[in-house]
């Protein structure tokens, strides 16, 4: 009997790892359609074209499948399943219709909370204590189908979005081991999501970095870890120079005026309930005149 054609999309370290445990269990996987790396963007993670390639698997980079080309060389291919894993790009329901095992996605998020793009940094910025993955069918709404399993994991209150993302990674395969065999089978029990506890994050912008001095202390913090490297980093402005700020601790007893520099030696500055204590950070540019006490932007 043959085995049924999967094909799979998906990008991300995360797509490579669950691509990665399709192609040790021998299933057949008939092609992986990503995205070409971008050059502005720090390719800090493994892609799954690098585990397609080692096997032979075909690998297509188009800009959007949503084409009639794309649509009639995807029906061509007939998979009877589709997988999605970390696949930047909308799906359109004419593909989506294609499989008759269904398609489906794992995404970043216990869902039905932080539907949308980067759920792991916007969890970390907003102080979640707990994040995880979620395998779901695909529907026109993106992230809104049916959860078919997921699987959550602790982060620590001090962890950047790439310490998260380590952690919370093996979630993903643990999630697709758990049930390959019942999405091949069409056996898988799905839970519709409970949309009142709905919510959704579009993608981050290197801008969206800019801190608020009149956010909390533990707010700014937070920005500061979800966005530190290898992402682009919060910042601050000077005298016309930018200060990426890629760590930061709070300062318990001191206040001021929020942005006020409170000292040069170590870099404090005033928050909307304290201070923090700026430990890392990077000029871009000369500040003009050099950066004194008085007030960042």
């Amino acid at each position: 009997m043959n085995k049924p054609r999967i094909l799979f999309f998906g990008y991300s370290e995360v797509g490579f790892t669950c691509l990665d445990l399709l192609l040790e269990r021998g299933d057949n996987v008939i092609g992986l359609i990503t995205h070409e790396d971008n050059p502005d963007e720090n390719i800090w993670f493994k892609t799954p074209a690098v585990a397609a390639r080692e096997h032979g698997i075909p690998v297509f980079t188009p800009d959007s499948v949503n084409t009639p080309e794309w649509r009639e060389k995807i029906a061509a291919m007939q998979p009877d399943l589709i997988l999605s894993v970390y696949y930047r790009h909308m799906i359109g329901q004419t593909i989506l219709d294609l499989p008759q095992l269904g398609a489906f996605n794992m995404h970043g998020s216990l869902l039905p909370k932080y539907r949308g793009r980067a759920p792991i940094n916007w969890a970390v910025l907003h102080g979640e204590p707990r994040i995880g993955m979620t395998l779901h069918r695909m529907v026109k709404r993106a992230d809104a189908g049916d959860v078919v399993d997921q699987e959550g994991v602790e982060i620590s209150p001090q962890d950047t979005a790439e310490q998260a993302f380590r952690k919370v990674m093996p979630c993903a395969r643990t999630v697709l081991a758990r049930q390959i065999d019942h999405l091949l089978a069409a056996t898988v029990t799905e839970t519709p999501q409970d949309e009142s506890a709905a919510t959704y994050f579009g993608g981050r912008k290197p801008e969206d970095g800019r801190i608020d001095w009149s956010l909390t202390s533990m707010e700014i913090f937070n920005l500061i870890r979800a966005v530190t490297d290898p992402y682009p980093g919060a910042f601050t402005e000077n005298g016309g120079a930018k200060l990426m700020v890629w760590w930061a601790e709070p300062v318990p007893g001191r206040s001021g005026e929020p942005g006020e520099i409170l000292s040069l030696e170590p870099l404090v500055v005033a928050t909307g309930d304290g201070a923090l204590h700026l430990t890392r950070v990077e000029w871009r540019g000369v500040p003009s005149p050099s950066p004194a006490v008085g007030t960042i932007y």
